[in-house]
């Protein structure tokens, strides 16, 4: 039999240990909690009529409104919708940026001549450019792809190329001075280097994604739930607001927990 190694640790550094967990379950439970208290605050002040439901909805109608949906048959549907067409956005403003921003970091040239242009880009009101989406891509799903796409790509190419340009100096020379090649720097130290910001962008991206696709569903939709925001708007039936704007704010987070779960995963941090 093999002889298994047991690893021991100090009374202090179990005790620093079960510090830690300690304060992950406190954070936890306060985070649960204040979303507790905030709904019970909401559903108090409705009840009670300090703020009329009609305008503010509560937490109550809004489950009522969700299981109306899913009774006719709408729910999955228009939450699928708006789903696929924020992931096809996400995934393309993800990889167009990042292959952008390791154009721009190998060419210093075109980095140069181009990043005013982007920065210009980026403080474009992107919904000015509702109109000619719709002439060039139609009334389709394809407008609020592009839409989602060009909301997100120019915080993808911004991150990623601040994270490339971040690379330590130092060991760049170093490998230089062994001999290594432009690709072999970028392959072996640059993008490993790079990884952290990369997750950070994609932290960005899931908000910056569901911002552009409800802002399309807005401009031209007839499913999704932009478009029963919309609708609801349209004829004051705000429970239906309250609970399409709810659903998004749970997509948005189960999005954004998965790329917690990819940090975990691909980043391995020293315990």
């Amino acid at each position: 039999m093999k002889n298994v190694k047991k690893q021991t640790f100090s009374a202090e550094h179990l005790a620093y240990l079960k510090k830690e967990r300690r304060g992950k379950i406190f954070v936890i439970l306060a985070r649960i909690g204040l979303l507790i208290l905030l709904l019970g605050m909401w559903e108090l002040v409705a009840t009670i009529g300090i703020v009329d439901p009609f305008i503010s909805s509560s937490p109550s109608r809004v489950i009522k409104t969700i299981a109306e949906l899913y009774q006719g048959g709408s729910l999955f549907y228009h939450i699928a919708v708006t789903l696929k067409e924020t992931l096809l956005g996400f995934i393309l403003a993800v990889a167009i940026g990042t292959l952008t921003a390791l154009a721009l970091w190998w060419s210093d040239t075109a980095r140069k001549i181009l990043e005013p242009y982007i920065v210009v880009l980026n403080s474009l009101p992107k919904i000015a450019l509702g109109p000619l989406i719709i002439i060039w891509f139609g009334t389709g799903s394809s407008s609020i792809v592009f839409m989602t796409v060009i909301v997100g790509v120019v915080v993808a190419i911004m991150n990623m190329l601040g994270g490339f340009l971040a690379t330590d100096k130092n060991k760049i020379i170093l490998l230089r001075s062994m001999g290594a090649s432009k690709f072999q720097i970028l392959i072996k130290l640059v993008i490993p280097s790079a990884l952290p910001q990369f997750i950070g962008m994609l932290k960005i991206c899931v908000g910056m994604a569901w911002i552009g696709s409800i802002m399309g569903e807005y401009i031209v939709s007839r499913a999704g739930l932009g478009y029963l925001i919309v609708y609801g708007g349209q004829v004051f039936r705000l429970d239906l607001v309250m609970a399409s704007t709810v659903l998004l704010c749970a997509l948005a987070a189960a999005m954004y927990f998965l790329v917690v779960l990819l940090e975990k995963i691909v980043i391995r941090h020293p315990r």
